[in-house]
């Protein structure tokens, strides 16, 4: 199971690098392999390629505003959450992105 995220909060500080540390750590815990964009104020920050979008089984896009680029995630399952729920829950969110990718 490959996950793809994107995290992007309104001020594209705190919230979007607490969510990606979130979901890195609930990934790891669960056995799943997860690659974190982060969109912030420092723009965007390990970029999606184009192989691991290929790759991917589902996309967690934790984000309080529009993320860049969406048309890259056009042809994946895509679980959106903002980035609270997320820091808060992640591994709840990791196994939802996991039901959704089963469905």
């Amino acid at each position: 199971m490959k996950i793809i995220a994107v995290t992007a909060c309104a001020i594209g500080l705190a919230h979007t690098y607490m969510a990606g540390a979130a979901l890195k750590k609930a990934a790891k815990e669960l056995g799943v392999e997860i690659k974190v964009e982060t969109q912030g104020s420092m723009g965007i920050r390990d970029k999606i390629t184009k192989q691991e979008l290929q790759e991917a089984h589902v996309l967690i896009q934790a984000a309080d505003i529009a993320i860049l680029e969406p048309e890259r995630f056009k042809n994946i399952p895509i679980l959106k959450v903002q980035t609270s729920k997320v820091i808060r829950k992640a591994k709840e969110i990791i196994q939802q992105a996991i039901d959704l990718q089963k469905s």
